[in-house]
């Protein structure tokens, strides 16, 4: 029942909508399912359950009650904070289609100098297209792009952009939604209809399902690519507590 209910408001309702939604319903799901059983690294909290989610097959005890993050948003969480000086060090950060579950925490970290950007999200300060964007060359020392590029009919153009604005020796994690058993990117300009989209790429408005090529692809643009299995740093005990997905790779670019 909780399965279905979530499927229809993630395929149903506008995610401005959501995100604003959201602000409400959160104190009251960390309330209701509060337990010892799963922890949210990224603020710390326990719960009996997580809840559900998947725009197609939902995935159980996978999205945070508390900061409606998901397995990448908590992974990524760990490596930045095990692994980086992104918490410590006084850096620029652009942060493009700003996630909820990041999006107060870096605000409040008095070394970020931190900039969200979008084209639709309310959580943007400088709407703009990552095709096309409005900063200056060499301009951040850390660009967080996640599941954006998926979305973005022209990724190379995309990606060239983001290369333009990172600093030498900058970082940049972008993060995309891969298939790690398919070696090709697979991309269909022809199927138009919401449903079969979504059956094919897994969310309606994803234009790519990335294989394996993805990182060579960043790499023709100029990016030196690490290809990061945090998971293999954690204890299955962690891996299970965190609710995080084994074996997912992130994408840590440098220029």
């Amino acid at each position: 029942m909780i399965k279905k209910a979530f499927k229809t408001i993630l395929n149903t309702i506008p995610r401005p909508i959501l995100i604003r939604a959201s602000y409400f319903i959160r104190p009251v799901l960390a309330f209701a399912l509060k337990g010892n059983i799963f922890t949210d690294p990224i603020d710390g909290k326990s719960f009996k359950m997580f809840l559900p989610y998947g725009y197609g097959t939902q995935r159980s005890n996978v999205l945070s009650p508390s900061t409606l993050s998901l397995e990448r948003h908590r992974l990524l969480w760990l490596y930045l904070k095990n692994e980086t000086d992104f918490f410590t060090k006084s850096i620029k950060v652009l942060h493009f289609a700003p996630e909820q579950a990041f999006y107060k925490k870096f605000r409040k970290q008095p070394n970020l100098n931190y900039t969200t950007t979008d084209l639709n999200s309310p959580l943007a300060d400088v709407k703009a297209d990552i095709c096309n964007l409005p900063f200056k060359d060499n301009s951040y020392d850390v660009i967080l792009c996640n599941h954006v590029l998926e979305h973005i009919p022209d990724d190379t153009k995309a990606m060239k952009e983001l290369y333009r604005i990172l600093k030498p020796e900058g970082m940049a994690i972008l993060q995309i939604p891969q298939d790690l058993n398919r070696a090709k990117t697979f991309e269909d300009d022809s199927i138009k209809d919401k449903k079969e989209r979504a059956k094919i790429f897994g969310q309606y408005d994803h234009v790519r399902i990335y294989g394996r090529d993805y990182f060579d692809k960043l790499r023709s643009i100029g990016f030196k690519v690490d290809e990061v299995d945090y998971t293999n740093h954690l204890s299955d005990q962690e891996i299970k507590r965190y609710c995080l997905a084994k074996g997912e790779i992130i994408p840590v670019c440098y220029k």
